[in-house]
């Protein structure tokens, strides 16, 4: 936004192009029909039961599983997603590299910005998760073996969005190693050194670190007795499956 003095000044916009595509997913079990009508369908309610917890959490294993390899998978700028050479033009024209990791070799960790319309990454789901059967007397497959099919299936997939609103860190985790990443991702300049105003919104650790985590965004007090400043700055997000 600027000051309107004289005429609008009309910026073109330049996009990078990348595409997500969706791929299928399935979960199939087989029933034997002489079970059902053995009245026995009681001892595979658990799997049934599993197929939809497994649905559920199919998502979290994507989403999850996709920001662990972000050091080592591209973004749409041809950087790996948490790099420390990200291309961004300053207002001189000059290009220069721009961090969203700290690097390390410890256990992985990340803070995001899901507060805008564009999300660090980004989840797109074409058909959603659907329990399907297959139980009709005179469909081919039951007819030819004598058997049951029961099935979830969805098209979905995750993509990495804006690497400026992540950062990706395997240094220890600490309130001064926190405190630096929330600096540097708040401290960004886009394109022209237009400061967006990220403000990260949540922190995910893999279980090894939840402790550490829940001492710097829950408790009162520091160690040393005095007031824990960063107490209540993010959401956090304990997950397995960036471990």
């Amino acid at each position: 936004m600027r000051e309107w003095l004289a005429e609008r000044i009309i910026h073109n916009l330049a996009a990078h192009s990348f595409t997500i595509t969706n791929r299928r997913f399935e979960s199939t079990v087989a029933v034997q029909r002489t079970d059902i009508e053995d009245d026995r369908l009681g001892i595979f309610k658990p799997a049934f039961s599993k197929m939809g917890n497994n649905a559920r959490r199919h998502p979290d294993e994507l989403v999850f599983g996709l920001l662990k390899s972000g050091f080592s998978t591209n973004c749409y700028d041809g950087q790996n997603y948490f790099d420390t050479d990200h291309p961004v033009i300053g207002s001189d024209g000059a290009v220069k590299s721009v961090a969203n990791t700290d690097g390390g070799s410890g256990a992985p960790w990340f803070l995001l910005d899901v507060s805008r319309g564009v999300r660090p990454i980004i989840w797109q789901e074409r058909a959603k998760y659907e329990f399907q059967s297959i139980t009709d007397s005179n469909d081919h497959h039951l007819f030819m073996n004598d058997e049951y099919i029961y099935c979830v299936r969805a098209r979905v997939n995750a993509g990495f969005g804006l690497w400026h609103l992540g950062w990706g860190s395997k240094q220890d985790l600490t309130t001064e190693s926190y405190a630096g990443a929330r600096a540097a991702m708040m401290n960004f300049r886009a394109d022209g050194d237009r400061i967006p105003g990220i403000q990260p919104t949540i922190l995910v650790v893999p279980p090894v670190l939840e402790q550490k985590a829940l001492h710097i965004l829950n408790a009162l007090l520091n160690p040393d007795g005095g007031s824990n400043v960063w107490k209540g700055t993010a959401e956090l997000i304990v997950t397995p499956w960036i471990a």
